[in-house]
């Protein structure tokens, strides 16, 4: 009987992240493209903060880190279907807001497939990923996930690699 829970709980696991990842979305990632319409406080905000790996970029509203693909090209995402979910795109509703420590010129957004709008720094698609939860952590720098390394960026728009 224990052998039979522990396998129906290791097939349920993935469904389960995807799950709560999928529900982890608020007003600041809704799927809309940024129109007339859209308000000030639909538009995602970054920030910088410090980490063990230096200063680095955020999302201000959940403190989040904020990372970069490096398969991405011309600023256009490669990362979508099962990449998204573990790698959700940082995705506005309105022109992205810098807060303490962006340099606003370094923002931007890019058309996803979707209809959606992605946030660009320094041109580069950001993304959270879903092995974060607190402010701060870093849990997916340097990882070699769907075919390219992630990693953090610094203010000045540069990658922060992880000497691990």
């Amino acid at each position: 009987m224990k052998r039979t829970l522990r396998l129906l709980v290791a097939a349920a696991a993935p469904v389960a992240i995807a799950l709560v990842v999928a529900g982890c979305g608020g007003s600041t990632y809704g799927s809309s493209p940024a129109g007339p319409a859209a308000k000030a406080s639909d538009a995602a905000k970054l920030a910088v903060v410090g980490s063990p790996l230096g200063r680095i970029v955020i999302d201000s509203d959940s403190g989040l880190t904020l990372y970069m693909f490096e398969k991405d090209t011309d600023g256009r995402s490669a990362c979508s279907g099962q990449c998204a979910t573990y790698w959700p795109p940082q995705l506005t509703n309105a022109a992205p807001v810098a807060r303490g420590g962006v340099a606003p010129g370094l923002l931007g957004t890019t058309h996803r497939a979707d209809g959606s709008e992605q946030v660009t720094f320094a041109g580069h698609p950001l993304y959270r990923y879903f092995g974060d939860s607190n402010s701060g952590q870093t849990n997916g720098e340097g990882s070699q996930e769907f075919g390219a390394e992630w990693n953090v960026l610094s203010p000045a728009g540069k990658e922060i690699e992880s000497d691990d």
